[in-house]
């Protein structure tokens, strides 16, 4: 087949850019196509885990609703895996509230406490940690360990927790017999929850205690 001079200059100019880019050019789309890939292949692993992840929630959440020791098996079973396998999806800090809760119901003091000290000490759920150090304190308290119970409260109480942690401290520190540090701390309580229904609560043991 014959080409006239322009048609010859265009294809001489397409093999000399081929012969200078052509590599460069197949590289790059061989590289844009495995980034694709790989990004595909990561939202299927990142799903695929998630969804792992849910299933071993979800099974700790029904076993937490029932009650016998094949229950606690079942609801620590899946509080390791959660935090073991899955410790960044999410579900593993909230797995961990529900089995520390689940376990303190059947007075497994001690299994609801290295639940809730494994989410304290974890820095993937830092909205959750506040919870875990506030319900912590409660267990050391139940297990008469007020020091270490006083040392979850100490320091700035987050955000939304100022109430609720000086109202913690005053019920470690009546159980310790500091009546009078108490009634501080439930005060400073008052003052933070201001209309919260909580601090009727607050204001009774206050009442109750300089009543005593």
């Amino acid at each position: 087949m014959a080409y006239d001079l322009e048609e010859q200059e265009k294809i001489d100019a397409l093999k000399a850019w081929w012969d200078r880019y052509g590599t460069f050019g197949m590289v790059l789309v061989l590289a844009v196509v495995l980034a694709f890939g790989g990004w595909r292949g990561w939202q299927w692993y990142a799903s695929h885990q998630a969804g792992q992840a849910m299933g071993y929630y979800e099974a700790l959440e029904s076993a937490a609703g029932q009650s016998g020791d094949d229950a606690v098996a079942r609801i620590k079973a899946a509080s390791s895996a959660l935090r073991s396998d899955y410790a960044s999806s999410g579900y593993a800090a909230r797995g961990v509230l529900v089995a520390a809760w689940a376990l303190q119901q059947r007075n497994d003091l001690d299994g609801a406490r290295e639940q809730l000290e494994w989410l304290v000490r974890d820095k993937s759920a830092p909205a959750l940690q506040a919870v875990a150090r506030l319900r912590l304190a409660g267990v050391l308290l139940a297990q008469k360990q007020y020091d270490p119970a006083l040392a979850q409260l100490q320091g700035t109480a987050p955000d939304g927790f100022v109430g609720l942690y000086a109202d913690r401290r005053g019920d470690v520190l009546a159980a310790q017999g500091h009546v009078q540090q108490a009634v501080e701390a439930w005060k400073e309580a008052l003052k933070a929850l201001g209309a919260d229904p909580a601090a009727q609560i607050v204001q009774l043991k206050i009442d109750a205690l300089n009543g005593a």
